[in-house]
């Protein structure tokens, strides 16, 4: 089992980002006060069936800048899991950049609620909400 990478550390260049943002080809470019935005870099490997990105990428690459979002509002003895994730597409995702934006619109002491758009070619291709769990690592 490998030992958890510290999104903060991640943040401020102690620490390469998680497999899953390098696998999927999402770079944060900014984190912080509970915004976070990236790019995700989107390559033939991640097309479907039918030609267009499968939209279970489209709701991951969400989820990983809304972890960004939320790392910040943490304190240093919390951690956070998703409860849920409901993505809506809006049109079709295609290889190309996709600009990823997360936005923690409710930060509770045991539930938040963090909210993400993708743009591609500056149209909207999804809207995604997620709870999240916050709890202590103890």
């Amino acid at each position: 089992m490998s030992q958890a990478i510290n999104l903060n550390d991640v943040l401020c260049g102690k620490s390469s980002p998680p497999a899953c943002d390098t696998t999927l080809g999402v770079k944060v470019l900014e984190s912080k006060d509970g915004y976070a935005k990236g790019i995700w870099t989107i390559e033939e490997p991640l097309l479907n069936g039918n030609g267009v990105i499968m939209g279970g990428f489209v709701a991951a690459a969400a989820d990983i800048m809304m972890a960004y979002a939320i790392t910040p509002l943490l304190a240093e003895d919390q951690t956070f899991a998703s409860i849920n994730l409901q993505t809506t597409f809006h049109r079709p995702t295609f290889t190309g950049e996709v600009e990823v934006e997360a936005k923690v619109e409710k930060f509770g002491r045991t539930v938040s609620y963090v909210t993400a758009d993708l743009n591609q070619n500056g149209k909207l291709v999804a809207s995604v909400t997620s709870s999240i769990m916050i709890m202590s690592k103890k």
